[in-house]
């Protein structure tokens, strides 16, 4: 009993257990679980999947002229690279891909920069992509046609207005929800005009920019598409455009599928390879995006 009259709590003293008598805490992953737990293989996995139900479905319906096999898009694929068809419709349609793509990634950094700088330029960029972001740009070919002629300045100019509005609207977004306090840190270092925009506002707002440019990069693919086949060949060459409309009225559907195969093929490329690039070298690195 201790003085007060309260029993006493008794001493304990426990012996050092050995770490490995209280067994694996974290088991190691199997080879199946490392395995799955690559982004890459779960990918490919899936479009295996899902080219075994285009095989499967089309020898089903047994009908070539609705739905060819994957293996005969393959081999037609395949066949279009090894004759340099299929590689120099692509190359084409690339070269005028770029050139808008890279126009209007320059208008669409210039609009928004005079848009963050003023309120007038807020103003103007709002009015502006109310106006023609709805506006698709595949219906400006024909006044296109006119202004600019039966050449590639017709078909870039369309692929300007599909890159502009979408890089200008996320750009604007996220330099719109850049936090104050860095806005603040920019100011106490002295930084305005186009030294603050790269130094403070880019930085903070970049996913916002990168999602813009994934989205400019897919409408610029699909206007390109549509134009070529609308408007065919330009100065005697075609791109993978007009490769499709000119196949589809052969009747030679694989090869039809092949050039869509390709656009499709393209986009995986440069999504999961330049895109992913860029994503992980910047917003990743920067612990902006797990």
């Amino acid at each position: 009993m201790s003085p007060d009259g309260l029993a006493a709590r008794p001493e304990v003293v426990r012996e050092p257990v050995a770490a490995g008598a209280l067994g694996v805490a974290e088991a190691p992953l199997s080879a199946w679980e490392r395995t799955t737990n690559i982004g890459a293989v779960r990918k490919v996995a899936l479009l295996v999947m899902l080219a075994l139900i285009w095989e499967g479905y089309a020898r089903w319906l047994n009908n070539p002229l609705l739905v060819p096999t994957f293996s005969a898009t393959v081999e037609a694929f395949f066949h279009g690279i090894r004759s340099g068809e299929l590689v120099g419709k692509a190359l084409t349609s690339l070269r005028v891909l770029l050139i808008g793509y890279a126009l209007g990634i320059v208008c669409a950094t210039a609009l928004t920069v005079v848009a963050i700088l003023s309120r007038t330029g807020t103003d103007l960029l709002e009015l502006l992509t109310s106006m023609f972001n709805p506006l698709p740009a595949i219906a400006l070919l024909p006044l296109a046609l006119i202004w600019f002629g039966l050449g590639y300045g017709s078909i870039v100019f369309v692929i300007i207005h599909s890159v502009l509005w979408a890089v200008a609207l996320n750009t604007h977004s996220g330099f719109r929800s850049v936090s104050p306090t860095l806005r603040m840190v920019g100011r106490n270092y002295g930084l305005s005009g186009l030294r603050y925009v790269a130094a403070i506002l880019i930085p903070a707002a970049f996913p916002s920019i990168l999602t813009g440019l994934k989205i400019g990069w897919a409408f610029a693919w699909r206007t390109l598409i549509a134009a070529e086949l609308v408007f065919g060949v330009s100065s005697g060459a075609g791109g993978l455009g007009w490769y499709i409309y000119e196949n589809k009225n052969q009747l030679d559907i694989p090869n039809v599928f092949a050039g869509l195969f390709t656009v499709i093929v393209i986009g995986l490329i440069v999504e999961n390879a330049i895109f992913r690039w860029i994503e992980t070298r910047t917003v990743r690195k920067w612990g902006m995006q797990a």
